[in-house]
């Protein structure tokens, strides 16, 4: 049995919306930014305040969540080109 070949060509004119869709993602994006700042002030705080009053565990909580907010935000800038390089790698395998 023979298969048709099938080719791939992402454009954002293929389907009406794409630009809407477009603007929802960034703004998904900014909130996310946002959410991590949040995290980090928050993440900041506790481990200031844990440091300051010998509460470890308060200190260990706001470091954890010091280091996990600047990692979403470093996922979150690094994603459109973490999906174009795995995209991309996928269309050299043959």
């Amino acid at each position: 049995m023979l298969f048709a070949d099938v080719s791939l060509n992402p454009t954002t004119n293929a389907l009406p919306g794409s630009a809407a869709l477009q603007q929802i993602t960034n703004g998904i994006a900014a909130w996310a930014l946002i959410g991590s700042l949040a995290a980090l002030l928050l993440g900041a705080a506790l481990w200031a305040v844990g440091s300051h009053t010998q509460n470890m565990h308060h200190s260990a909580q706001g470091r954890r969540a010091v280091l996990t907010s600047l990692g979403a935000a470093i996922l979150i800038g690094a994603a459109p080109t973490l999906i174009n390089f795995f995209f991309k790698t996928g269309l050299s395998v043959h």
